[in-house]
């Protein structure tokens, strides 16, 4: 076994890799995460879990049967249905590059809804890359997982702050409401059941929402809930079951192992603590899977995404506190979305990355691995914005009218972009034994739940049917290569 690296063996490995914005000196999709990410949220109010930096100061494992690299929702969630499958739990190892849940899914806005499908509006876009009937799939497919979070959470009694509700998506221009009743319209006569959805057109529309700029409005089941607390409690049950995480231990590489001898093992995972000789072996790194898998360096795109905490004002506290969550859109690209935390009325405000008013330097930003800090015009802009949409003085400046209200607390997150808009899921080709879910297009939690569930059967020997997945959302040669040659680009 490798000797135990130390910490300034580590950094000084990371920064050997590594160019000061976090891409690798070969290829600008090519990056480990960076070792000191900003806490978002969801991070500053789980500091007490006891599994944060579970054995960052031991040597790995010499073998396992299953290795996962990524401690998030898809990698907890992998490891929760290997574990209902029937495979011993100590038979598992999670390699997680920093804190448990680090990554995308600690930095999240909080929502539990279908992010870009939604319940309707991604047909069109979706038809356009993959054809109707895969669209129809990928929208079906995302109310099923808004579904099986709730069960999930009422069935184990997850204190994760989960809350059943409804959401909105609110039209801010004609423009878009216009594209809104078409896209509604379109899938539809596609035959897609849009029999959850309500409809509401001006002043009814601004009632429900109490947005009084709102030309239209849709309403659907939706949730939210603390996303951390969702995936460290999964984690704190697969560890008393015996599966074992190891943190601040970044995978480097991942090399075929030599099987002369009676180990079973097929590869090698290198880490900073030694090396690991695993026999299946599972990506769930979204956004930094082509750090360890180059052939994905050019489909897989970092994407910086950032959200915002404010403590509202009396216009939002007390009985005025919003009971359903919100995606408020100009446009497509331009919108921001909106929950309300039930427990405390913290306000978590997102923000789309294709916002128009960001300058060109915010713009050049987006395409990063560093989640290091955020950035100052994006908090700005959320905070105008909140005070023209939800009243309430000081959320742009900070000089708020009473100490304690306004604006809170800002972060940033990757989340990983694909060309065609959709996951990879499935078995790395060319790669036996090796698996992936990642690529969630900045709305994992919208996707996880039957993503992952679907991976675990495939990698019992199940057949791709018996997934209930999108047929566009498995990974081959063929899908890698295509889409890169017709120049897609993500519709998101």
């Amino acid at each position: 076994m490798v000797p135990h690296a130390t910490t300034d063996d580590q950094t000084a490995a990371l920064k050997a890799s590594l160019t000061t914005n976090g891409q690798d000196q070969d290829n600008s999709n090519r990056s480990l995460p960076f070792t000191s990410p900003c806490l978002s949220y969801w991070h500053r109010t789980t500091r007490a879990w006891p599994h944060l930096n579970e054995n960052h100061d031991h040597p790995v494992p010499s073998q396992a049967k299953y290795c996962i690299i990524g401690s998030g929702l898809s990698g907890a969630l992998t490891a929760w249905e290997l574990v209902e499958s029937g495979v011993d739990g100590r038979d598992i190892v999670v390699l997680e590059a920093r804190e448990a849940v680090s990554g995308a899914s600690g930095r999240n806005a909080g929502h539990v809804r279908p992010v870009h499908a939604d319940a309707f509006r991604g047909y069109v876009a979706y038809s356009a890359i993959h054809g109707s009937e895969q669209a129809k799939k990928i929208i079906e497919n995302e109310k099923i997982v808004f579904e099986r979070v709730a069960e999930f959470v009422e069935q184990h009694n997850v204190p994760c702050d989960f809350h059943k509700t409804s959401t909105f998506d609110v039209c801010l221009t004609t423009e878009f409401a216009e594209y809104e009743a078409q896209s509604l319209e379109a899938y539809r006569a596609a035959g897609g059941d849009v029999s959850h959805v309500k409809v509401y057109h001006g002043e009814e529309a601004k009632a429900r929402t109490k947005v009084q700029t709102a030309i239209d409005a849709y309403e659907w089941p939706a949730g939210s809930s603390h996303p951390a607390k969702l995936v460290q409690w999964m984690l704190s049950q697969l560890i008393a079951n015996g599966v074992k995480l190891w943190t601040h231990c970044p995978v480097t590489a991942v090399e075929e192992h030599d099987t002369s001898g009676s180990s079973e093992a097929r590869w090698r995972v290198k880490t900073w603590r030694g090396n690991v000789a695993a026999h299946t072996v599972i990506h769930c790194t979204n956004a930094f899977g082509a750090s360890i898998l180059p052939e994905l360096s050019n489909f897989v795109t970092p994407n910086k995404a950032q959200a915002h905490s404010f403590i509202p004002g009396s216009s939002l506290s007390g009985k005025n506190v919003m009971r359903s969550t919100m995606s408020l859109r100009y446009s497509l690209r331009h919108f921001f979305s909106v929950i309300q935390r039930q427990s405390d009325g913290t306000v978590i405000f997102g923000i789309s990355r294709g916002n128009p008013d960001f300058s060109e330097k915010t713009r050049a930003e987006v395409v990063s691995f560093d989640d290091t800090n955020y950035n100052d015009e994006i908090a700005s802009i959320s905070g105008r914005e909140f005070e023209k949409i939800f009243g309430g003085e000081g959320y742009a400046t900070g000089k708020q009218a009473r100490h304690g209200e306004g604006a809170d607390h800002f972060w940033s997150g990757i989340i990983g972009m694909t060309p065609d808009s959709v996951p990879l899921v499935g078995a790395v080709p060319g790669k036996q034994g090796q698996w992936i879910c990642a690529g969630f297009n900045g709305h994992g939690m919208a996707r996880i739940f039957t993503c992952a569930p679907g991976l675990v059967k495939l990698i019992h020997g199940k057949d791709w049917r018996e997934t209930g997945l999108p047929e566009c959302f498995e990974i081959s040669r063929d899908r890698l290569e295509r889409t890169q040659k017709s120049n897609i680009k993500s519709v998101w």
